[in-house]
């Protein structure tokens, strides 16, 4: 069920979604619960092949910027925040959801990743949000809250989680950081953890659904959360109701990071 709120909690408040691929994205569950709750969007797209299938959500969304962000092209994050500087002038919530490692690092154990392959996990994974911080918080004027995406596998080991547990293990510090440094600004860095999600993201990880399957048989509330569940999490997170609360790492995971 849907929580009832008033649609001015975020009123006014202008939004970086950084993420999304499509319907099932957790970033489009965070640009969802924002504009529900008043805020105004800026959506980004990974390519030409991927404005197929996020162009239709960012007018659903009623998005009012719209631009293609692949970090690991040079440019491509500044010409962004140039855009968001001569629209709105101003940010207050930015939210990062990307992840990449490459296939064959990925699923060929930790042993086996290349250096290559870990420098480009780390890099797009984690110090993109790094370099995102540095961007945004001269436009959290009146502080502001910036989430990232990360996944139990950085805290206890997930079979086949392999490199993306010490690259998430490392963005977990960094938010921890950046809520550190960015405090006296008062601009809000949290971590968000999920439960197994059936994104594209997950879908390049070895036997998902056999992890889909076992979280659901251990989660307390026996069932798993959805892109919405986490949506609404991040948006209360960015609201006056939890203006002092920053650097956690919060579980969206209906219990199952309790259970033994």
């Amino acid at each position: 069920m849907k929580p009832e709120v008033p649609h001015t909690v975020l009123r006014g408040k202008k939004a970086l979604v950084v993420g999304i691929a499509n319907e099932h994205s957790i970033a489009y569950g965070c640009a969802k619960a924002f504009k529900e709750w008043g805020a105004d969007l800026a959506v980004t797209y990974l390519n030409e092949k991927a404005m197929a299938y996020v162009e239709p959500l960012s007018k659903a969304l009623e998005a009012e910027i719209f631009m293609p962000l692949d970090v690991s092209n040079a440019g491509e994050l500044e010409a962004l925040f140039g855009r968001i500087v001569k629209d709105w002038g101003r940010l207050d919530i930015l939210v990062h959801s990307i992840a990449f490692a490459p296939k064959e690092d990925l699923q060929g154990g930790l042993l086996n990743c290349s250096s290559e392959g870990f420098a480009k996990a780390m890099d797009i994974s984690c110090h993109s949000l790094v370099r995102m911080a540095r961007l945004a918080a001269p436009l959290m004027k009146d502080g502001g809250s910036i989430f990232t995406m990360t996944f139990h596998g950085a805290q206890k080991v997930v079979a086949n989680y392999n490199v993306m547990g010490p690259v998430k293990a490392a963005l977990e510090a960094s938010c921890r950081y950046l809520a550190y440094e960015l405090g006296p600004q008062k601009i809000r860095v949290h971590a968000i953890s999920p439960g197994p999600l059936k994104t594209r993201a997950s879908s390049g990880l070895k036997d998902f659904d056999l992890l889909v399957d076992a979280a659901t048989a251990r989660t307390p509330l026996g069932e798993l959360v959805d892109i919405m569940d986490v949506g609404y999490a991040c948006a209360y997170l960015a609201s006056p109701f939890a203006r002092h609360l920053t650097g956690e790492t919060l579980y969206v995971d209906g219990g199952m990071n309790i259970m033994a």
